[in-house]
């Protein structure tokens, strides 16, 4: 526990003008970030007697090693870099909402030459209209259904598109009138796409033009005995209604605006938003955070804007935000969200009407979902409370480790040696700090083995030296690694290894060219930035899937490294026993013991994430083909090589100047294509599962070398070896 005087800036060092301010703890991670008026001001109350400040100010204060400030020219920047750097540093002492849900979205793809309507999940994408979000997806699919008997808009995937293309046939949709088919022409992109946008006005809100239009169309019909016609724009109508109703009028004069709603305790706080167009309930969601900061309802309503409208820009924003308290100062907040939205919002508290009426509803809502919530996690946080108390107990530990961190290795029989490391911290699996390493039989620039065979055990202490030695690096650039080591902890791991996320929570650049979507890759971090790094942070316990060998290998690692104050234990699959390095009999811990089935989620996560790594790097060897030892060939080139030619065979059979037509391939790539070719095994050949007839590759379409093409029939997919 620091004390604040220690790092409390000097008297007149702190600048009396608007600002950003950031804590940061002893690993420079950033703990707080907050925004002020006057940074002299707000940071001095921070400095005073501890006694004095709230239990929750105090543990921050108190977890800070140092602050910083960033001096802003207006209150409204302070505001735009507050929210950005919350965003990107993720402070542990600030207010995050957190969705209870990932919240459906109907979506039209209005980027696209032929725009699409379909259901979308997560980041919203640029030249995208959105709509909601819904409760459930199901929802969203009974609206689009009956919508599309009016506006006929493209509702499949690129792939079933391009087919419908390729062969001239529309799919379902488009014999029953329910798509207007522009893959087969019936429809210019022009109108079709017009036709999309027609869907969005109706989505929005603007419904009464179309009806009036229909039932000017069907009176016209009818006159003139075309009752067939007459009939189906009638149901075209029903259908418009009937979608309508699905979203009552709770607002009699067609109001656009979000209503956000607040539920607190001394704890949490649940936040409720209504999103109401044209006078009706379009969409709804709800938020729950913990108060780890002694914060204001204002002040949460603050965070619940800018989370709410961070990203958003033009009708995204309402021209009206109904709140339940008002932020302090209100002024920066409404320019700010005046700035997104490119005209003038009001931000209010509701006073009476239907307005007040429908806050309370929203009001309603929010309760209801801290009391759910509240439900929910008691037992979590007990049962998880219990089970690190329970490890630390069993281990004989000074305290919980909240940060726990797993290692597997995984390989086939021998064959495409990984490891995983997965964290958990507080008893929950923290995805963004998973990582991954390809086992080279390499600590630092020192070839230890030739990192082939069955041998877990030196993978172990690869892989946990490689860990560790970039923890060490991290702490001797930040002056934490004062006392000399022999084997220069500091070096930097060999850059052909792959110690990768395990998420998308984390992208970024990569280590390892070759690493798989499966796990994008975190950026380049450097120790003055505060966002997390990949091997910053030590936990207080390291757990390995294994026995004695494997325990004992992770713990000579830590010693040859000098580190002596993170706890060790194995987890053995056969008995469930927990071992400790040095002991020759294990601890063995109830079958009921939450302590044990935390270790046993954390066991079981690391294999997971371990077999993933695996199998994807055995399924890209088995994809490989000659093209892929041609030194320079990427995938682009790989590709144009295949669409120019059309099939690998007719590559094959391709001259030196042939191939030299290729944009991008020069005449020594192609005597080296041609070379690869020659000294390369021929294909397996592909077969006609029904006919057993034996095909060309023409007519399998597939080939082992086509880049991103499934494996030709014959590739070597053997499931006989055991997969560990």
């Amino acid at each position: 526990m620091a004390d604040p005087s220690s790092y409390r800036p000097k008297p007149g060092q702190i600048p009396d003008s608007p600002g950003v301010y950031r804590f940061r703890d002893e690993h420079r991670r950033v703990i707080y970030v907050g925004k002020a008026k006057s940074l002299r001001q707000r940071l001095a109350n921070y400095f005073q007697d501890l006694a004095g400040l709230h239990p929750r100010t105090r543990t921050m204060v108190t977890t800070a090693a140092s602050v910083e400030w960033t001096v802003v020219s207006t209150e409204v920047e302070a505001l735009q870099l507050e929210y950005s750097w919350i965003k990107e540093y993720d402070p542990r002492f600030n207010v995050k909402y957190r969705d209870d849900k990932s919240y459906p979205y109907l979506a039209v793809t209005m980027n696209e030459e032929f725009p699409r309507v379909q259901v979308m999940r997560g980041h919203k994408k640029k030249g995208v209209r959105y709509f909601g979000p819904y409760a459930h997806a199901w929802a969203i699919r009974d609206t689009v259904d009956l919508l599309l008997r009016v506006f006929p808009v493209r509702t499949c995937s690129a792939g079933v598109f391009k087919n419908a293309s390729r062969t001239g046939r529309p799919c379902l949709l488009g014999y029953i009138g329910k798509c207007s088919a522009p893959c087969v022409g019936r429809i210019s992109p022009d109108d079709h796409w017009e036709l999309a946008d027609e869907f969005c006005d109706f989505m929005t809100g603007r419904t009464g033009t179309y009806l009036r239009r229909l039932e000017k169309q069907m009176t016209e019909a009818a006159e003139e005995m075309e009752y067939e016609r007459a009939a189906r724009l009638r149901d075209d109508i029903g259908a418009l209604k009937k979608a309508m109703e699905k979203n009552a009028v709770v607002l009699a004069d067609a109001t656009d605006a979000d209503l956000i709603a607040v539920a607190e305790d001394e704890l949490e706080a649940a936040v409720q938003i209504f999103h109401v167009r044209g006078g009706r309930v379009r969409g709804q969601r709800g938020w729950v955070t913990d108060k780890v900061e002694e914060i204001t309802t204002g002040a949460l309503v603050e965070h619940a804007l800018q989370q709410l409208y961070g990203e958003e820009t033009g009708d995204a924003v309402p021209k009206e935000v109904l709140v339940p308290a008002l932020p302090d100062p209100l002024e920066p907040v409404q320019e700010w969200l005046t700035a997104r939205r490119g005209s003038n919002v009001s931000l209010r508290i509701p006073q009476r009407g239907d307005k007040r009426a429908l806050m309370e509803t929203v009001e309603r809502n929010a309760q209801q979902s801290l009391v759910l919530h509240k439900t929910k996690r008691a037992s979590d946080l007990t049962t998880r409370s219990r089970a690190l108390e329970e490890i630390a107990e069993a281990l004989d530990l000074d305290s919980a480790p909240l940060r726990i961190e797993c290692y597997d290795i995984s390989h086939l029989q021998g064959d495409d040696v990984v490891a995983s490391m997965v964290v958990f911290e507080d008893g929950l699996a923290r995805k963004s700090e998973y990582r991954r390493f390809e086992i080279k039989g390499r600590v630092g620039d020192t070839q230890v083995w030739h990192g082939e065979g069955q041998d877990d055990v030196r993978s172990m202490h690869e892989v946990i030296s490689r860990r560790f030695r970039r923890y060490l690096a991290d702490k001797e650039r930040t002056g934490e690694w004062v006392d000399g080591n022999p084997d220069n902890p500091g070096t930097s791991e060999n850059p052909g290894t792959s110690e990768n996320p395990g998420t998308s929570e984390n992208p970024g650049t990569s280590e390892n060219p070759d690493a798989t979507a499966d796990a994008p890759i975190a950026s380049s971090l450097t120790e003055a930035d505060g966002r997390p790094k990949r091997f910053a942070y030590p936990p207080q316990l390291v757990v390995v899937d294994g026995g004695q060998p494997q325990v004992a290998a992770a713990k000579r690692a830590l010693d040859e490294l000098g580190i002596d104050d993170i706890a060790v234990c194995g987890l053995a699959k056969r008995l469930e026993e927990v071992w400790l390095p040095g002991d020759d009999d294990p601890v063995v811990l109830p079958r009921t013991s939450e302590g044990l089935y935390l270790l046993q989620r954390v066991r079981d996560e690391a294999h997971r994430f371990a077999i993933t790594y695996q199998r994807t790097k055995r399924a890209k060897r088995f994809r490989a083909g000659p093209l892929d030892d041609v030194p320079g060939l990427g995938d682009a080139r790989k590709q144009a090589l295949v669409k120019h030619f059309g099939s690998m065979k007719r590559l094959r059979s391709a001259t030196i100047d042939q191939i030299c037509e290729v944009p991008g391939i020069g005449r020594k790539t192609a005597e080296t294509i041609l070379a690869a070719f020659a000294s390369a095994a021929p294909p397996a050949p592909a077969v006609n599962t029904a006919t057993g007839e034996i095909m060309d590759e023409e007519e399998s379409g597939t080939t082992s070398d086509s880049p991103g093409e499934p494996v030709a029939a014959g590739a070597p997919e053997d499931r006989r070896g055991q997969e560990t």
